[in-house]
Formats: structure tokens, C-alpha cells, sequence
């Protein structure tokens, strides 16, 4: 597929700040963001709604294809709806961008994820907004899977032990109560359910390149990024 811009994938374990680097890159290159974790989160959230046991399988799926045949599910920038920050989350009309991210919702997003099913059904809405390029993704399975021919991947990790401290401060900042100690087990149990998992497991793309922010500020890793994506740009513009 030929794009005018790159296609950016970021990919990496819970914790290792994909949501905030994505956002970052995106504001400093003007793409836009196609947040994989909050649909799969939106999932969770509708099928907890409608009284949806995550573990069955066959009805969070019917949830999901529901969600993907009406396009329930869109990404607005902050000043069209209420919720703070760059981009908000909305479901059947309704703002759910602070109720996705509890951790609840991050749990259940883990295992509906791993439901075929559900991936099938959101995996076309997917490929349809990152097809022109100009987009930054972020997952786990982004690069590997859902855009194997994206123009520009990075894998993005840091230590069990950083990941679960900014979980932890994450947590704090909202008001909910927390244990480092628990956070930390449960950071172990994601990631191991994400690698092990029979679909799409939590991998390194070969062509991905590996930043671990575990010493990096915020700063250094994004202008890591968008340096590269602006050379692979270039790139693309010379050779169109």
C-alpha cells in the first residue's frame, strides 16, 4: 500500500506510556490518533453494560460486532466534548473517555482482546482510518498484526517496576485506592497474558525499532520518535 505520510505503530506492554508518547507524537507531527486499547476497553465497558460476562465468549463477541456495525465507537478531539485531554472517547453518543480507564476496564480490555471474535470485528474499523496514513496506532499488536506494513514502528517497553510506579501514580491521581505491591502483580499477570495469549500475542515486530523509556523522559523519547518518522517521511515524499 502507498501512503503519502507514514503510518506510525507503537507497540509495548501496559505501563510503558503508549497513550501519552502516541498523543505527543501525534500533536508534534499533526497526525491523528487511532487508540486501539480504548476500543478494546469500549468493548469491555459495553459489554459490562449489558450484563456481559467477559468470559463468555460468544456474547462480548455479538457485543463487538454490534459496535463495529453501527461505527458506535469515535475519537473526538477534547473541544467537542467534555472530558479532559487531547482526544475524547465516545460510544453511542455518550462520553465514556473516564470510564474506560479504570482498572476494571483495563482488565476487562485484556481479555476480551483475546476473543478471536473480537479482534475480527474491530479489525476492520482499524485498517479503514489508518489506510491513508498520517496516523499514529497504539497497542500490541499493531505493527505485527493490524498494520504489518506500517511505514514506521517502535516497540515501546520499560521495567516491570517503573511500569507498575506509573500505574500506581496513575491510580493515586484519580482518587482510587491502590498497592504498589498489587500493581505490580497484576502488571506480571498482563503481561503474561498478553505474550501467551493464542491470538495476536504482545510481540516485537522484526522491523520494529526497540525504546525502552525505563531512564527516558517523556521528552527524549518523543523527540526520538518523530525524528525518525519525519526522516522515513522524507522518504516517502521523495520518492512519490
Amino acid at each position: 500500500m502507498s501512503r503519502e505520510l507514514p503510518l506510525v505503530a507503537i507497540d509495548g506492554p501496559a505501563g510503558a506510556g503508549k497513550s501519552t508518547i502516541t498523543k505527543c507524537v501525534a500533536r508534534e507531527l499533526g497526525y491523528i490518533v487511532l487508540d486501539t486499547g480504548a476500543l478494546y476497553r469500549s468493548v469491555a465497558w459495553a459489554a459490562r453494560r449489558a450484563n456481559v460476562d467477559w468470559g463468555d465468549e460468544n456474547a462480548v463477541a455479538l457485543v463487538a460486532f454490534g459496535l463495529a456495525k453501527r461505527n458506535a465507537i469515535s475519537f473526538r478531539s477534547a473541544d467537542e466534548g467534555t472530558s479532559s485531554g487531547n482526544q475524547s472517547v465516545w460510544l453511542d453518543g455518550e462520553d465514556i473517555s473516564l470510564a474506560i480507564r479504570t482498572q476494571a476496564m483495563s482488565d476487562g480490555a485484556s481479555r476480551v482482546s483475546s476473543i478471536p471474535l473480537v479482534r475480527d470485528a474491530l479489525l476492520d474499523m482499524q485498517r479503514q482510518v489508518g489506510e491513508t496514513g498520517g496516523v499514529v496506532v497504539e497497542g500490541r499488536d499493531i505493527g505485527s498484526v493490524v498494520f504489518p506494513d506500517a511505514e514506521a514502528k517502535f516497540f515501546l517497553t520499560a521495567s516491570d517496576e517503573v511500569r507498575a510506579q506509573r500505574r500506581f501514580d496513575e491510580l493515586l491521581g484519580r482518587g482510587e485506592g491502590a498497592e504498589l505491591a498489587t500493581v505490580l502483580r497484576e502488571v506480571r499477570e498482563r503481561d503474561d497474558r498478553d505474550r501467551n495469549r493464542a491470538i495476536a500475542p504482545l510481540i516485537q515486530a522484526p522491523d520494529a525499532e526497540l525504546v525502552d523509556s525505563s531512564n527516558l523522559t517523556i521528552e527524549q523519547v518523543v523527540q526520538r520518535m518523530v525524528a525518525r518518522v519525519r526522516e522515513i517521511a522524507a522518504k516517502l515524499a521523495s520518492s512519490t
